[in-house]
């Protein structure tokens, strides 16, 4: 059973933060603290539904809140390259899953990375990275960015077997736009040196901390 608070409910479960490539996993560790654990998934949804599945069986992760983290590629023009998108939901061939807190999250990376646009609404999922016309495609469907691990992080944390008992797991996803439609990149490798993302991804990771804390989960 989770720790009770003194106004009847539960105090927050640890807090997963899960990632794919190496960089993101550098940008995160390099901004200290060690207030959460932090998984390298692995590209892909595959990969990323099975290790984050994995890592809430251990003990101690029954009631986690999970966090999907990393970069992205932006959807609507007028996008930038450093711009923070906030999932309302996530979505892929699975289904969706509705995110936890996302005003409160995007109010956090608001203060986090001052002067840098934070959007918020439908994140989609994609087994390939995105390019050209199916990028119209997919912001057709209402969807302002995509990734090809958050759906499947999310959805493995609230629907594939990772459901906490006697209720709900806190979610949410964030992700830095490195790719936008005018400002395509030919290969993730060149992310580092070309443009901010991983300076932002290291600057945002207090607000993750911020939105963990907001959590109540109600005793069951």
């Amino acid at each position: 059973m989770p720790a009770a608070r003194g106004d009847g409910a539960a105090d927050p479960g640890p807090l997963l933060v899960a990632c794919a490539l190496r960089i993101e996993q550098a940008a995160l560790r390099s901004a200290g603290r060690g207030d959460h654990a932090l998984l390298r998934t692995g590209m892909g949804p595959r990969a990323a539904g099975r290790s984050v599945g994995r890592a809430l069986e251990r003990p101690g992760m029954e009631r986690a809140a999970v966090l999907a983290t990393g970069f992205c590629a932006g959807l609507v023009p007028g996008m930038h390259p450093g711009d923070l998108v906030v999932a309302a939901e996530t979505r892929d061939p699975e289904g969706a899953v509705a995110c936890t807190g996302t005003d409160l999250l995007a109010e956090a990376l608001a203060r986090a990375a001052p002067g840098r646009t934070v959007h918020t609404g439908a994140l989609t999922g994609s087994d390939h990275v995105v390019r050209g016309q199916e990028r119209a495609r997919l912001r057709a469907t209402g969807a302002i960015a995509v990734d090809m691990e958050s759906a499947a992080t999310l959805w493995a944390a609230t629907r594939g077997g990772g459901r906490p008992p006697g209720g709900g797991r806190p979610v949410a996803a964030v992700r830095v736009i490195v790719d936008a439609p005018e400002h395509e990149l030919v290969r993730i490798g060149t992310v580092r040196g070309g443009i901010s993302a991983f300076r932002v991804l290291r600057a945002v990771l207090p607000a993750f901390y911020d939105w963990h804390r907001s959590l109540l989960l109600p005793r069951r």
